[in-house]
């Protein structure tokens, strides 16, 4: 019987080092573990976007690019959630369980506008940021050059305006 790569990838997940906190969901919540549908995410993308003041796009794509919507994506870095929060930026912006899809949704908001509000409202200098961290941005002088940084904020940039294009496609 061949092994599904859902289930590889769990087992590879189980043998990654672990965060001191929280663990990610027990093989008994497999379910908990399939992308999330667009039905359960788009209130939370809705209230996080507005509470933050950034575009629903922007968040949809970053959770794409982070986590493909699996709520217990966890990272070989360790990040954790759909927006894929390190332990120490989940604790940060007081996110207790980061595999909980609203707060994680809500704590990548927060941490993308303080990132924004940080590099006065460059979303390429944001979205590096998030990926590789503030202090390499700095430390650069822009985005890290980094070809997984680099890729990052070309897809997620490319895929927000194919998101505007299309919309503007269809009129309003």
């Amino acid at each position: 019987m061949a092994v599904s790569s859902f289930a590889r990838q769990l087992q590879a997940v189980a043998l990654q080092p672990r965060p001191v906190r929280p663990e990610p969901p027990a093989p008994v919540t497999l379910l908990a573990c399939a992308p999330l549908p667009s039905s359960v995410l788009a209130p939370i993308f809705d209230r996080a976007s507005a509470s933050y003041g950034l575009q629903t796009a922007l968040l949809r794509a970053v959770a794409q690019k982070e986590s493909a919507f699996h709520p217990c994506a966890v990272s070989p870095a360790g990040a954790m959630g759909l927006m894929q929060l390190m332990p120490e930026t989940a604790a940060m912006l007081d996110v207790t369980d980061p595999f909980d899809a609203e707060q994680s949704i809500l704590g990548g908001a927060r941490y993308l506008r303080l990132l924004l509000d940080r590099f006065d409202n460059n979303l390429a200098l944001a979205l590096g940021a998030y990926n590789a961290g503030p202090a390499r941005v700095d430390a650069y002088g822009g985005i890290p050059p980094f070809r997984e940084t680099q890729d990052y904020v070309s897809s997620i940039l490319g895929r927000l305006s194919r998101t505007t294009a299309a919309a503007s496609a269809s009129g309003p």
